[in-house]
């Protein structure tokens, strides 16, 4: 294989190689180690690494494809590293952006101080698809709301980090930076020793401890329930990972039931009582009574228990309303609203197509710009101007004239890259980072987070829904 003798980084912002082809000092040891394989040894540990995720069964459903459901998340052993300096950077600015998120959703359906202040036009709150009147007059237990983010960071070529999009929903894929580590420090055991590279292991005692937490206050071990969607879920796989780890039951929404006032489970010994949930479902299905009424995946009557106090729910509904992309476009003023600083991480540069100037803009500059609809993940309802026919700017258009409030644009940005295995070379490829957030009792930032791959020459697409792989983020 040809290493990195004729690697070149283009005009991208490159993680491990300088513009002038030599390794960035954080990633002098692994450049130095890849280089010094026999000829064939890096092939058979890519080939080892991807024979080990298959048999530790780290697989995704994808949905509509005809090859068979599951797939292996492709994996790149060449990893991601960040020095120690950026990464504080970003832990700072993590923190400082969901303590401010957090303060928003409390705000918005308590006191409303932000609206009245018209710092945000009230009708983009109202108008917004996960908004939800149910919440309004409520504090949730602890007074926090968005428990686990994950929250998309990308590098543009002047080197700086910036915020594309924030997901405290239902945020997935911490599963892989769990499983990816295990097995890149079985590919490069040395190296890994002598880079010094800060642990990820402990998110899944952080979050049993984040859910104790939130347990109710009479409650002494508190019985806690993940509460997936069940096997046709995309990331059912990492649904079963985190309960496993965390030792806690892993539960459906038919396996509970609301009786005396309590939430239940459903056991082979009668009934017993669930004090937190960390639910991988949506608001939508939680509770028919509430929400959907056809929702076969919830429990009826959560949504009751859940406001008397007796059930403590990670993520609390209703977060949603921070994750509206248009809504995102305001989060530098949200920050400074809540703790009068400037945002440490900035935004990518936003349009709002609610705004006629900003939509003319947007309408007149397709070619040039990325078009996101405001409540859709995983690269759906978007469109990447620059890589997209005339026609389907032209359709896409149309969209935006018609529902203008549920649409924002950015400009493309310059992903960084990070060398990756192509055939028998190496060469750049575009990455984001996703970081996970916990708040409880502090805000634990995990050192690292999810690196995302375009394995597509070009690509700038790197969902795993839409093709794209993974890597270890080494922070050292």
């Amino acid at each position: 294989m040809e290493t990195f003798k004729n690697y070149d980084p283009e005009h991208y912002y490159d993680e491990l190689i300088n513009a002038d082809g030599t390794p960035r000092p954080c990633a002098q040891l692994i450049v130095n180690k890849i280089e010094s394989l026999p000829p064939g040894a890096f092939e058979m540990r890519q080939k080892a690494a991807e024979s080990l995720l298959l048999k530790m069964g780290i697989t995704f459903n994808v949905y509509g494809r005809d090859e068979g459901a599951e797939k292996i998340f492709p994996f790149d052993i060449i990893p991601r590293i960040v020095p120690g300096s950026d990464w504080q950077q970003i832990e700072n600015g993590l923190k400082q952006r969901i303590f401010a998120l957090n303060e928003f959703i409390q705000d918005i359906y308590n006191d409303k101080k932000i609206l009245k202040d018209k710092i945000i036009p009230e009708d983009l709150i109202y108008s917004s698809r996960t908004y939800r009147k149910e919440c309004e007059g409520f504090t949730p237990p602890r007074g926090i709301w968005c428990h686990v983010t994950g929250t998309d960071l990308v590098r543009d070529k002047d080197g700086r980090f910036y915020v594309l999009e924030d997901n405290l929903r239902c945020p997935s894929g911490v599963s892989y930076v769990l499983e990816n580590r295990q097995v890149l420090k079985r590919t490069f055991p040395q190296v890994f020793k002598e880079s010094l590279v800060r642990p990820v292991d402990d998110y899944t005692t952080k979050l049993l401890e984040m859910l104790e937490y939130l347990a109710p206050k009479n409650v002494q071990n508190p019985t806690i329930g993940v509460l997936t969607p069940g096997i046709y879920n995309s990331a059912y796989f990492e649904h079963s990972f985190l309960s496993q780890q965390m030792g806690v039951e892993l539960v459906e929404g038919q396996d509970l039931v609301v009786s005396d006032g309590f939430v239940h489970m459903i056991t082979t010994k009668g009934l017993k009582r669930v004090d937190v949930l960390y639910r991988r479902i949506d608001d939508d299905f939680l509770d028919p009574y509430v929400f959907r009424p056809d929702s076969m995946l919830g429990v009826k009557g959560i949504m009751e228990v859940y406001k008397a106090g007796r059930i403590a729910m990670a993520n609390a509904p209703g977060t949603g309303i921070a994750d509206d992309k248009v809504i995102y476009a305001y989060a530098p003023d949200i920050i400074k609203y809540y703790t009068g600083e400037d945002p440490i991480l900035p935004n990518v540069p936003t349009y709002i197509c609610r705004d006629d100037q900003q939509r003319a803009y947007v309408l007149s500059h397709l070619d040039e710009l990325v078009v996101k609809a405001a409540n859709e993940s995983g690269g759906y309802g978007m469109l990447v101007g620059p890589h997209a026919t005339a026609e389907e700017r032209a359709a896409f258009a149309e969209k935006i004239k018609a529902e203008p409030r549920n649409y924002m644009a950015q400009p493309t940005i310059s992903l960084s890259r990070v060398p990756t295995i192509v055939g028998d070379r190496i060469e750049g490829r575009h990455v984001d980072l996703r970081p996970y957030v916990l708040f409880g009792e502090d805000i634990y930032v995990q050192p690292g987070g999810l690196t995302r791959v375009a394995l597509t020459k070009g690509s700038l697409v790197v969902n795993s829904s839409q093709g794209g792989g993974s890597k270890d983020t080494w922070v050292v």
